[in-house]
């Protein structure tokens, strides 16, 4: 049940939007700095734990891509410099 319930936390929070999250950064930012034993402290921390993990997995993920991309052209490159076996370089 706990498992299903956080699937279903995670799967709201992948639909929300980065940027507008983002904007949200500095408010909660300066809300966990300002420390104080209420739920809506403990609140604010985790909110900004969300916005961050966000950005975090955005940031592995637009890296990953870049990754698979960057070796998917260095694969076309190294297979258009080699000749096939029946042909030979003449100089």
């Amino acid at each position: 049940m706990i498992e299903k319930a956080l699937k279903d936390i995670a799967e709201r929070i992948l639909s929300l939007d980065e940027a507008s999250l983002s904007g949200l950064w500095e408010r909660y930012k300066a809300r966990l700095e300002d420390f104080d034993t209420t739920k809506e402290w403990e609140k604010a921390a985790i909110i900004f734990f969300i916005i961050n993990s966000v950005r975090v997995k955005n940031d592995i993920f637009n890296k990953q891509i870049l990754n698979h991309q960057n070796k998917a052209s260095q694969n076309k490159k190294a297979s258009s410099n080699t000749l096939p076996p029946y042909l030979k370089r003449i100089k």
